[in-house]
């Protein structure tokens, strides 16, 4: 038996072979670093039950997943939005942008794109906002677990890059580690200026 997630992609396909991506982004909340957005096409048999929203699955457990994603996937890709362009154009149109970036990327052309969010992207396919969609959509589900392992695996040479600042601890998230490294260093290039607890 299918598990729910695969079953809501099966039914947007509307009994056709219609190709689905799914796509979700991670990053938009830190104050350092990019948004990481992925894009996943997933074959019509999938049906990965530990696929989950990647907020709900431990590090380990995402890491596993991705793997098995990867494997799986028709095709997938990622598309970025780094802070110097964050700063331009806010984040939430920056999220969009990484997501379109991600969509472009895919080596097959989807006929449907499933987005998490209230949003669409710029896009001449059809494309299909859904609030919660990485609870609803196996796709946005398995996009949302590869763009927070690529995003969490970045953020780990970013730590590499910029030493004191615990990166590789909370991942560019405004915890009160990360908040006293910005008050004790300033701001490093990876830092987004305009956000608060940055500026």
């Amino acid at each position: 038996m299918m598990n729910g997630r695969a079953i809501f992609d099966e039914a947007a396909r509307e009994g056709s072979d219609l190709i689905i991506a799914g796509v979700d982004e991670a990053g938009r909340g830190p104050l350092a670093g990019p948004v990481v957005a992925a894009a996943v096409i997933l074959p019509r048999e999938a049906d990965l039950t530990f696929v989950n929203d990647s907020k709900r699955l431990t590090p380990r457990a995402r890491d596993r997943a991705a793997v098995a994603i990867r494997e799986c996937a028709l095709s997938f890709a990622l598309g970025m939005s780094w802070p110097r362009e964050i700063e331009k154009i806010n984040i939430r149109r920056a999220s969009l942008v990484a997501m379109a970036r991600a969509v472009d990327g895919l080596n097959l052309r989807p006929e449907l794109i499933l987005v998490d969010g209230c949003d669409a992207i710029e896009t001449d396919t059809r494309c299909l906002p859904l609030i919660g969609g990485d609870g609803l959509s196996q796709s946005v589900a398995a996009a949302s677990i590869l763009a927070k392992v690529a995003r969490d695996e970045l953020m780990l040479e970013m730590d590499v890059t910029y030493p004191g600042y615990g990166f590789a601890v909370h991942k560019g998230y405004p915890t009160r580690q990360h908040l006293e490294a910005i008050a004790r260093l300033g701001p490093c290039d990876i830092h987004r200026l305009t956000f608060r607890g940055v500026r």
